[in-house]
């Protein structure tokens, strides 16, 4: 429920602020005097986009906040979405300032035009001439249908069912397309994993094989240099060793003389251990080393291969070799299995096709018993309106595809006149009949859903006497369980409201402003005679207006 409303500084309003209650409430005002103007207002702080044309003082701000009472709506999971403070009575803010630059707040949180928008339109239904014309588009008529219908659980379901199908049916289609396409690789890929197989790959052997062919390649002049040293360690004249035994034994005889030769000869005697395993090993690598061209040929082709398989895969180590060789198994046998997964994903598909179709049927059913009683209902009421004649065809037939709200085709003809062939809404429908049709609708919806507050404006255009008289009893008769706003020109319809508010302009030295006040009960009757007989009110117009507030 909308409770309060603010406006600053926005087209000819410099500040105004007005409270609203439950119920019914009627806005009238003469042509010109800014009843769209608070409308306007309205909708921006609805999230409807906004320029610098929306600012009466270019150099201040603009400030709209609407205050709601949002208790009954629960929304609670909106806020939780949104990040946003959930409060019983909210308040949505918009700023527009002279920059041009607009910013909106919900409960002084500042939120994006979209969260505005999306709360807004679950708090206000603005009627307005663009809304008329959805009451020909197919997706708000299925919408009618399914109000009466109940359908609202079932098409949750049904969303639900739809949104896995169309998610395995999204698999199928990838792994279709990855067989088409893995057909046209996989020889090829079968053929770079052989090649890797049967390399023997394994992390370390390209620079063990390197080590080994650079020890082959160079056996000669190993074996020249370990004989070499072998005989500088154990020439029996000049060998290290020799000399080493002379040093070590001439130190054991000065040993005795005093710590440091001591320790001289210690580590004289250290110096010949180390050397003489030195010079064990030199000898076992000399009688081990030897020419070896098969060895050293195989070294070279194993190399080779390295190399080669590394060039053509861009890389320059085993370890990523291996990496790719694993990546290509994993390509080889999921092109293997594909066939197997496909079918699998098929029957996945079929059973949820089964399930989202025998949703779909009992939305069908659902909908096609409701449509006798809304076709009646909707002749019954435009009779009321001044449309004795009018008929509607509604079907609804199954059709071959899963649409989001199920799997019929609306058709929703209408016939204004006795004997006039049926047409679509758009087509055959003038406007005023469009509004009549909408207001029914409107009506209907409010005693199967519980909609937000409704904003009518000047739906009743077109239409006068008992008509007029006859939707404002329909208005009348919604507000009984949700808040119901016209703004209208018509005294019939004005005067069916709980409350009535007038929006006027002033004129003064600084300009034109635009004002609205909540009107007593004697100004309602002023302000009806005046819609009825014009300024000059004649007691006729004053008792007529008394008689319409009976």
């Amino acid at each position: 429920m909308l409770a309060n409303l603010s406006i600053q500084n926005y087209a000819l309003i410099d500040d105004v602020s007005v409270a609203f209650t439950n119920g019914f409430t009627t806005i009238t005002g003469e042509t010109g005097a800014g009843k769209s103007i608070l409308l306007g207002g309205l909708s921006l702080v609805l999230g409807k986009r906004a320029d610098l044309s929306s600012l009466k003082n270019e150099e201040q701000k603009c400030v709209i906040e609407a205050e709601f009472d949002i208790s009954k709506y629960q929304l609670q999971q909106f806020f939780i979405d949104n990040d946003l403070d959930y409060e019983d009575r909210t308040i949505l803010r918009r700023e527009i300032l002279p920059s041009g630059k607009s910013r909106a707040f919900v409960n002084d949180s500042p939120v994006t035009l979209d969260v505005l928008k999306e709360l807004g339109d679950q708090l206000v239904d603005v009627h307005s001439q663009h809304q008329t014309l959805r009451l020909t588009e197919n997706d708000f008529q299925m919408k009618v249908v399914d109000a009466l219908a109940d359908n609202s659980n079932n098409l949750g379901e049904y969303q639900k069912l739809l949104s896995q199908l169309r998610k395995v049916s999204k698999e199928l289609q990838e792994l279709e397309t990855f067989q088409a396409n893995a057909d046209k690789e996989h020889d090829y890929n079968s053929f770079l994993l052989e090649e890797l197989e049967a390399a023997k790959l394994k992390d370390g052997m390209q620079e063990a094989l390197e080590s080994e062919y650079e020890q082959l390649s160079n056996v000669e002049q190993i074996m020249e240099q370990l004989s070499a040293g072998y005989q500088l360690m154990n020439d029996e004249q000049l060998g290290l060793l020799g000399r080493l035994g002379d040093l070590k034994r001439a130190f054991q005889t000065l040993s005795e003389f005093g710590p440091a030769y001591k320790a001289l000869s210690e580590r004289i005697q250290s110096v010949l251990i180390e050397m003489d395993d030195m010079a064990s090993e030199i000898e076992q690598l000399k009688d081990s080393v030897e020419a070896n061209p098969e060895r050293l040929e195989t070294v070279n082709g194993q190399l080779q291969q390295l190399y080669d398989l590394q060039k053509k895969h861009h890389t320059d180590s085993v370890t990523n070799l291996i990496a790719i060789r694993e990546e290509l198994a994993i390509k080889v046998e999921a092109v293997a299995n594909i066939e197997s997964k496909i079918q699998q994903k098929k029957g996945e598909v079929a059973q949820m096709t089964t399930k989202v179709d025998g949703c779909a049927n009992t939305i069908h059913k659902a909908r096609q018993a409701v449509i006798p009683k809304l076709k009646g209902m909707l002749e019954e009421n435009l009779a009321t309106l001044g449309m004795p004649s009018a008929s509607f065809k509604i079907e609804v037939n199954p059709s071959n595809s899963f649409k989001t709200n199920g799997k019929d085709d609306l058709i929703f003809l209408f016939a204004a006149n006795k004997g006039s062939s049926y047409g679509e809404l758009k087509k055959v429908a003038s406007g005023g009949e469009l509004s009549r049709i909408m207001l029914i609708i409107k009506s209907i919806l409010a005693q199967y859903e519980n909609l937000p507050t409704m904003m009518f404006d000047e739906i009743d255009t077109g239409v006068s006497g008992e008509i007029s008289n006859r939707m404002g009893e329909i208005m009348q008769q919604m507000s009984r369980t949700m808040q119901v706003f016209s703004i209208t020109h018509l005294p019939q319809v004005a005067s069916k409201g709980q409350y009535q508010y007038k929006v006027y302009k002033e004129e003064s030295a600084s300009g034109t402003s635009t004002h609205i006040k909540q009107l007593s009960s004697e100004e309602r009757i002023r302000e009806l005679a005046e819609m009825l007989g014009g300024k000059s009110l004649s007691e006729s117009a004053l008792a007529h207006a008394r008689e319409l507030l009976q």
